[in-house]
């Protein structure tokens, strides 16, 4: 059985619809087929609805991230790295997010980035069409997302723009909800929720693994961080992610150098992770572990830019590690630097971390507002 009552079930199973939650309704009457396309792919599986529409139904229903766009929709020819561009939510995760944004009847809420339209949807079902504005950056899907909410049965206003810079002038919102993974939490959202909240994936290409979520008052916002969604980055900014292929040229020969620090000590500790990437802006990582079994590991670092990368080198019972930097930027003294000031701050784990956001930046703090610790440098534009 594939329906929306099904995928309520489930939610319900697993804990992510609790008894009495505002959106039951939404979960079980919104039918999540009317916002997919005929093939659409779930993790390494494609699901075909000509082909196969039993295995198509199944995935539609089952609560799982469901990926319709690959690299803005062009065709970039055979063997280049595919990136999801736009998907339908895992909707637990939507769940998680919208219990976070606190949503009450008569609030009017923007949606940042549109996508299927799923999403606006149970937004829609919650609040009524008038309440919502959803905005995504592509206009291929933001009209495609129109007409899955009209055949949905609801007609919120879909634009298309830059949902951190194109908004409709003038207006205000009691809720502001991100749908993508942004870097810098834009100011124009804290100046449109004046006494609102807004939520949020966010983080850099290190760590991206957090929801921040903000009250907004006196023309700034604080909030604390929690969850650990998996979204797609702001198609605003310049986007990390790719193969080491894409970056690294057999025969670039970088400075070699040694540290103490070892990389597993970062890589595998989310805290550490977390507090790197408040600090090594517009730059992403990946593990390469050996295949020899050995336990033996690399950590790649890489720039946004793709002008710099390094490397260091792990090996089980050792105490020096090799590092090998390429480029303009020292990635791995921007990381070894990092680390330290985590290791100086007592290595506080994320749940002790909160974020201010101002017309000068971003501020982190630690357990209290008036605890301010490290200013996070702005994202390259």
């Amino acid at each position: 059985m594939s329906t929306p009552e099904r995928l309520r079930e489930i939610l319900v199973n697993k804990g992510s619809l609790k008894a009495g939650s505002p959106w039951t309704a939404a979960v079980a009457g919104v039918r999540r087929e009317l916002f997919l396309p005929k093939t659409f792919e779930a993790g390494d599986r494609t699901f075909d609805r000509r082909a196969d529409p039993k295995q198509w139904a199944w995935a539609v229903y089952a609560d799982l991230a469901l990926t319709t766009q690959i690299n803005e929709g062009r065709d970039l020819g055979e063997g280049v790295y595919r990136r999801p561009t736009s998907s339908s939510s895992m909707p637990t995760i939507m769940l998680q997010a919208l219990d976070l944004l606190d949503v009450h009847d008569g609030h009017r809420l923007l949606e940042a980035g549109t996508g299927t339209g799923y999403n606006a949807a149970w937004l829609c079902h919650r609040l009524g069409p008038e309440y919502v504005t959803t905005m995504d950056i592509d206009p291929e899907v933001a009209e495609q997302a129109r007409a899955n909410l009209a055949a949905a049965g609801f007609n919120p206003r879909v634009l298309c723009g830059n949902a951190e810079q194109d908004l409709p002038p003038g207006e205000t919102y009691h809720r502001v909800l991100g749908t993508y993974t942004v870097a810098d939490v834009p100011y124009t959202w804290i100046e449109r929720a004046p006494g609102g909240r807004i939520v949020t994936p966010w983080g850099g290409g290190i760590f991206h693994y957090s929801f921040v979520v903000l009250d907004v008052e006196d023309e700034r916002a604080h909030g604390r961080f929690a969850g650990h969604p998996a979204f797609m980055s702001s198609r605003a900014r310049p986007a990390g992610g790719g193969r080491i292929s894409d970056v690294y040229r057999p025969g670039d020969k970088g400075d070699i150098g040694r540290t103490t620090i070892s990389p597993r000590d970062i890589a595998d500790d989310h805290d550490a992770l977390f507090w790197t990437d408040l600090m090594v802006r517009d730059a992403w990582h990946h593990v390469g572990e050996a295949a020899d079994g050995s336990d033996e590991a690399t950590l790649w670092l890489f720039s946004t830019d793709r002008s710099s990368w390094a490397t260091a080198e792990y090996v089980p019972g050792h105490d020096a590690y090799e590092t090998e930097q390429y480029g303009p930027r020292r990635l791995w003294d921007e990381v070894e630097t990092a680390y330290r000031t985590w290791q100086q701050l007592g290595t506080p784990d994320r749940d002790r971390t909160g974020l201010t956001v101002d017309r000068e930046g971003q501020h982190v703090w630690l357990d209290e507002v008036g605890n301010r610790v490290l200013d996070v440098p702005p994202a390259a534009l």
